[in-house]
């Protein structure tokens, strides 16, 4: 049984807010993360949109970022990352999800069980692409300590992976299970850090210093403010193809490209991207497979054609309708057996569809510009992109 909300000929009003909390005394998180790494507003990046208080994917209520972040001697550069949709503390109830797979050169597991029953359980893990077994196994072993209540039949965990063995020794086998569970321990709602942290720690993106990125937008609907929030482990991209804001990149920043010019890197292009967008809002699991499929959309702004040797795969889930998707057992102790669902009418999904392409690409913008330099393994160097100088270009598009 479904009910359906109707649609009012004047939604809420949108509003920029202001900051409330420790960062409104001084760090404003628009503009830096909590380590005080730029993001791209700071360079002079305009993007469309409103934000969430922290522009980040931890403004849609109740989901949760952990890292663990490898650095060490000269040749460990990798990590982990943990995503609680609904908090540590509450990984048993389902939530709505759809994926979708713009270029199947990767892996994300579980999504099996999201084609077939249109939810997930549980965190999503997302580190490098030899560490995904690691990964899966931590998220068990982390459920058996943390939550053994729930592990008495069977786990399907979502681990997903991008290539970082430029930078990193990635046949070492760095990433280990203590470190999976501690990055699902140290979850928080706070503001993640961005660049070179967790799962993101070796990435590149663009021929630049990539990793980890996140942005947020509020989207009006009926009589509620709802929140659409990106995150994504960013290793994809050809240095002349990049673009930011509308602005080509390609050409005036196409110097210093070490990777160009070495047999260990990837093919140009290659890498991959996972990305997850989370959001509030109450939506079908084919509206959130609909929602997956706009991160291709705003890849694509930031200038990708989407390579042949890069995983591009995209999950999108909804943690709307808190226990509607428990199991029949449960669903048995409800009036007549039934569950019900809350959903957002298909044709008012549009504004929801803006604000992932929206984020997606201020989230690719923030995994670029909170970075340094990174060298790793065997001397093997990126650049960060350049931030001055693109704030010269920025400037210059304007005038």
């Amino acid at each position: 049984m479904c009910r359906t909300r109707s649609s009012p000929s004047k939604g809420p009003t949108l509003r920029r807010v202001s900051n409330q909390g420790p960062e409104a005394a001084g760090r404003d998180p628009h503009l830096n993360t909590p380590t005080g790494k730029p993001r791209a507003r700071s360079v002079g990046l305009k993007h469309r949109g409103i934000p969430g208080p922290h522009n980040a994917i931890t403004d849609v209520p109740g989901v949760e970022v952990g890292y663990q972040t490898l650095i060490e001697g000269e040749n460990v550069r990798t990590g982990v990352t943990a995503i609680h949709p609904r908090g540590k503390a509450n990984p048993g109830d389902p939530v709505a999800a759809g994926y979708f797979s713009l270029n199947g050169n990767g892996e994300l597991t579980g999504v099996s069980w999201i084609e077939e029953s249109g939810t997930c359980q549980g965190p999503v893990t997302i580190t490098n692409t030899h560490a995904v077994g690691i990964a899966h196994a931590g998220v068990v072993a982390w459920m058996n300590q943390d939550h053994p209540e729930l592990t008495d039949v069977w786990l399907l965990p979502m681990a997903g992976e991008t290539w970082d063995g430029y930078l990193n020794d990635i046949n070492g086998h760095h990433v280990n299970e203590e470190h999976v569970i501690q990055a699902l321990r140290g979850a928080t709602s706070d503001q993640p850090d961005e660049g070179s942290v967790g799962g993101g720690t070796g990435m590149n993106c663009y021929q630049f210093k990539g990793g980890n990125g996140t942005a947020s937008r509020r989207v009006g609907y009926a009589d509620t403010i709802y929140t659409v929030g990106v995150f994504l482990q960013a290793n994809f991209g050809r240095r002349d193809e990049l673009t930011l804001t509308g602005v080509y990149l390609g050409e005036e920043l196409k110097g210093d490209n070490p990777m160009s010019e070495t047999r260990a890197s990837p093919p140009p292009g290659g890498g991959s991207v996972i990305a997850v967008v989370a959001t509030d809002a109450p939506l079908f699991p084919h509206q959130c497979k609909a929602l997956a499929r706009r991160v291709s959309l705003g890849l694509a702004r930031t200038g990708t054609s989407s390579s042949h040797f890069s995983g591009d795969i995209f999950l999108a889930i909804s943690t709307a309708n808190p226990g509607a998707f428990t199991d029949s057992d449960l669903a048995r102790l409800r009036p007549g057996g039934y569950n019900q669902l809350t959903f957002i009418p298909w044709g008012n999904l549009d504004p929801f569809y803006e604000a992932v392409v929206q984020a997606t690409e201020e989230a690719v913008a923030n995994a670029l510009i909170a970075n340094e330099d990174m060298t790793g393994r065997d001397g093997h160097r990126t650049p960060a992109l350049p931030r001055r100088r693109l704030a010269e270009i920025l400037a210059a598009a304007r005038r």
